[in-house]
């Protein structure tokens, strides 16, 4: 359920078309995701799964990969 969560709250923040996504995907890769959708997507994913995300995290959230990895240690199990 949190990966469809995740992939969710990640399209809907960045306003990626369903074919622009994919698991892949990675900062800057796509215009969605630059410096000002990064924060909006980060706020999203504090609003919607209810965690503070620290700063060192939001600045190693680089892919979606790698999102998944750092939002295990604030609980979130895929």
């Amino acid at each position: 359920m949190s990966i469809e969560k995740y992939k969710k709250v990640f399209t809907e923040s960045l306003s990626i078309e369903g074919s622009k996504f994919n698991d892949k995907i990675k900062y800057n890769d796509i215009p969605e995701w630059d410096s000002i959708g990064h924060m909006t997507l980060i706020s999203a994913l504090e609003e919607n799964f209810s965690i503070s995300i620290d700063t060192d995290d939001i600045v190693d959230f680089s892919s979606f990969e790698v999102g998944k990895k750092i939002l295990t240690k604030y609980g979130i199990k895929f």
